[in-house]
């Protein structure tokens, strides 16, 4: 018939796991009823991908990197971490402009992989921001107690407490601040855009403070942090390289961008310039402010806790504590913005494809967001830092971002060489479809004749007819181009895994592990080789919402962002792997249970992409309802 079920009429749990949904039309949504507002300019998106992506880390992590890591090299540290970023950066673009829906990550593995792996995805970052929020609003209270004299010296309804019979620290300083920001989600993007804009622009005028009063100290002084005994490197090439390892988290955030892709006014051209230009000034402020503090101080005699503070204060600047705390406070509310955000957005998604329950999906009427899933996420949040100190889970928010980072890549290689050929069909124009195939069947038949003589015309005419026979080769040798693409992509994978992960596994015998990642190593490359050798697939121009940013340097570029996200991925450590594993198995069981059963691919059909937009225009002329 030309068609395939969804999965949910005796496909097996493996088509399942397979089936893709289509990219989001004006048709979908407008059928959906679920509409979120388009307010967000460039500028908008701006503020939140930096805002969301410098916390106050930056003020932290200038002094470990530097004294354990990179020392004087700790700018390069920044700038190669900044590069590895924006290779998934280049990916998000591309897919954030072709399929702006919101969903981020989640939305664009459910199109282009398939929808076990777009659960997975969802499931892990629905862990990381809900950690990533309460962990960011547990830094917050002892930032803020500076102010009122020390570290413990917060009002009483807001200081911690011990409760003495459970052993816990409570914080309502957290989750105050956390209600706080769930409120101001709920009114609207347009007003909590703003209000993180703001707060954003203020954190950026103390980093400039920083650059510019430490550049006149450091040109009074003569930057007596560059003439220590080791060098420019003290702890070599591979000291710096490790710093790049760790000062890569910093740059975590402007995902959240891609997030707030419906709510756009115009994805195709802002989106791109919104991701591009955040994660740019990301790195220009963070390699400003390394070269001055490292500048100022020796690498090795900087304050771990407080680079920055502690830098000035040696220049007798001690007054400059209070405003580089105040930056640090205001780093950690636009980044808490930035981490609640997100996560209504992906259970509306998620919620919108029949994986979790239709609350979710709920659309406020007057303030065009999803109320019902921020206040559950800021609920969550707020009870996660009133209760927990989340900083031992800090790591499992790395998982999901780097997971997402890593099927994103895979995401923009299928797209662009193996593109979803068929696309589902509502259970709704089945009959329709059957009808129009039969019709078409009849009409090709014609008035009866003698079959052994339909027969033996129709294989003459086959043979001496060089348009059908050209047709055919084409086809053959497509289907042949498409089958080596995605083999080629799972030996990319595949080899990228083995690599990384031989390559860390200190504990084998030196032999062993050589062997494994020359093995690795050509599968990697046998598998990046072909891809290089074979054409793109024609059908990625008409793929999704054409008119956007293409990422380049394909497949080059995806497959490094591949081999940078899985090496530190491996590297994350056995105790986050273990407690992400529990999450993930629980997710697994949610989605056996609830989500493969209440899919809304379940009684779907799909068809050649060819045939749907027919499908879809004769329905509607006939009063059929997508």
């Amino acid at each position: 018939m030309g068609f395939e079920d969804g999965g949910g009429r005796g496909g097996g749990a493996m088509r399942a796991l397979m089936r893709r949904k289509q990219v989001d039309s004006d048709r979908v949504r407008a059928a959906g009823g679920h509409q979120l507002a388009k307010e967000l300019s460039v500028t908008q998106l701006v503020a939140i991908g930096v805002g969301s992506t410098i916390g106050a880390g930056v003020y932290v992590l200038v002094g470990t990197v530097a004294r354990e890591h990179a020392g004087p090299a700790l700018t390069l540290s920044f700038l190669i971490a900044g590069v590895a970023a924006a290779l998934s950066a280049f990916c998000y673009a591309e897919l954030a402009s072709r399929c702006p829906s919101a969903g981020s990550a989640y939305h664009y593995s459910y199109i282009c992989v398939g929808e076990g792996v777009a659960w997975l995805i969802g499931w892990a970052l629905i862990l990381e921001y809900t950690i990533g929020g309460s962990a960011v609003a547990r830094g917050i209270s002892p930032n803020l107690a500076l102010f009122f004299g020390g570290p413990n010296s917060l009002p009483w309804f807001l200081a911690r407490h011990e409760l003495p019979w459970f052993d816990v620290v409570v914080d309502p300083c957290a989750a105050a601040l956390v209600f706080v920001v769930t409120a101001l989600l709920c009114k609207g993007i347009k007003e909590s855009s703003f209000v993180q804009g703001v707060v954003t622009i203020l954190n950026c005028f103390v980093m400039l403070f920083v650059i510019i009063a430490g550049s006149y100290i450091g040109f009074q002084t003569g930057w007596v942090g560059y003439k220590v005994s080791g060098g420019f490197f003290p702890y070599g090439v591979n000291g710096m390289l490790a710093g790049s390892a760790t000062v890569f988290f910093a740059y975590i955030g402007f995902d959240s961008v891609a997030s707030t892709a419906e709510e756009v006014k115009n994805p195709q051209r802002d989106l791109p310039l919104g991701i591009g230009t955040a994660l740019s000034i990301c790195c220009s402020l963070y390699m400003l402010v390394s070269v001055v503090i490292v500048g100022l101080v020796p690498y090795f005699a900087m304050d771990p806790d407080t680079p920055i503070s502690s830098a000035f204060a040696k220049h007798g600047m001690h007054w400059a504590m209070y405003l580089v705390t105040t930056g640090a406070v205001l780093a950690l509310c636009s980044t808490l913005m930035g981490s609640i955000l997100p996560q209504p957005r992906i259970l509306m998604a998620m919620a919108r494809d029949g994986l979790l329950p239709s609350f979710f999906s709920d659309v406020n009427p007057r303030t065009q967001v999803p109320v019902k899933s921020t206040i559950l996420t800021g609920i969550c949040a707020a009870c996660l830092a009133f209760f927990m100190d989340v900083s031992q889970l800090a790591g499992m928010v790395s998982v999901g971002t780097l997971l997402a980072f890593t099927i994103v890549a895979v995401s923009i290689l299928i797209l662009r060489y193996a593109p979803p050929d068929e696309v589902p069909l509502p259970s709704s124009l089945e009959a329709s479809f059957r009808l129009s195939q039969e019709y078409d069947e009849e009409k090709v038949r014609g008035p009866p004749v003698d079959e052994n003589h339909e027969q033996e015309s129709s294989a003459v005419q086959s043979i001496n007819d060089p348009l059908i026979e050209k047709k055919q080769d084409a086809t053959m040798e497509e289907a042949k181009r498409r089958k080596a693409a995605v083999c080629s992509i799972a030996s990319v994978c595949v080899g990228v895994v083995v690599l990384t992960t031989s390559a860390s596994a200190t504990f084998l015998p030196f032999l062993l592990r050589c062997f494994v990642c020359v093995f690795g190593g050509l599968l990697l490359l046998a598998g990046l080789g072909v891809l290089c050798w074979i054409d793109q697939d024609d059908a990625r121009h008409k793929f999704g919402h054409s008119g956007g940013f293409i990422c380049p340097f394909v497949p080059l570029l995806p497959v490094m962002c591949i081999l940078v996200n899985t090496y530190l991925l491996v590297n994350l450590g056995g105790g986050t792997w273990m407690r992400v594993g529990v999450w993930l198995v629980m997710g697994v069981f949610v989605y056996i249970f609830y989500g493969r059963t209440h899919s809304s691919l379940t009684d779907v059909v799909y068809v050649p992409v060819a045939q749907a937009e027919v499908i879809y225009g004769s329905s509607s002329s006939s009063g059929f309802v997508a």
